[in-house]
């Protein structure tokens, strides 16, 4: 019976990443939502190697901003989107513990989803963090710009 249920869930896993990599950045995004099509809850959490506390999405995943976003636009696209899934909602944000409501919104992608923003940095997760509490993200300087965890003052750590 375990080895039924084992199997059953390594399946799922396997399809879920199948669908992320050949369906581009719409399913990745959707493998880091615990419910996309609702409003996401965007909470602060303790990240190995990060000091302080840092935002995460309703799935308890790292959230990043991308230097190259200038206004509170999102740049990242394509190839970069499918690295980098932008948090996007069909709801309005929420705030959970130790996040300001007034500093949540959202912007309009240029694929027309919603994107969730902090301090206006659309927000983003790194497909690289398989786990919650990780931020292999960090610092890294892929399509062109700085990628960054954020602090609870809606500014990048590091």
């Amino acid at each position: 019976m375990v080895y039924r249920i084992a199997t059953a869930l390594a399946a799922a896993g396997t399809v879920l990443l199948a669908a992320a990599s050949t369906t581009g950045p719409a399913a990745a995004s959707a493998a880091y939502h615990s419910s996309p099509a609702a409003g996401a809850t965007v909470s602060l959490a303790a990240i190995s190697g990060i000091p302080g506390k840092a935002l995460v999405g309703s799935n308890q995943h790292t959230l990043y901003l991308f230097v190259a976003d200038t206004s509170g636009t999102s740049t990242c696209t394509g190839a970069c989107a499918a690295a980098w899934p932008p948090d996007t909602v069909t709801g309005a944000p929420t705030a959970g513990s130790g996040v300001n409501q007034a500093l949540l919104g959202t912007v309009k992608r240029s694929d027309g989803t919603t994107q969730v923003t902090y301090n206006h940095h659309p927000l983003y997760y790194f497909a690289g963090d398989a786990n919650a509490g990780t931020a292999n993200g960090q610092g890294s300087t892929s399509f062109g710009a700085g990628w960054f965890v954020v602090n609870a003052a809606g500014n990048q750590v590091g």
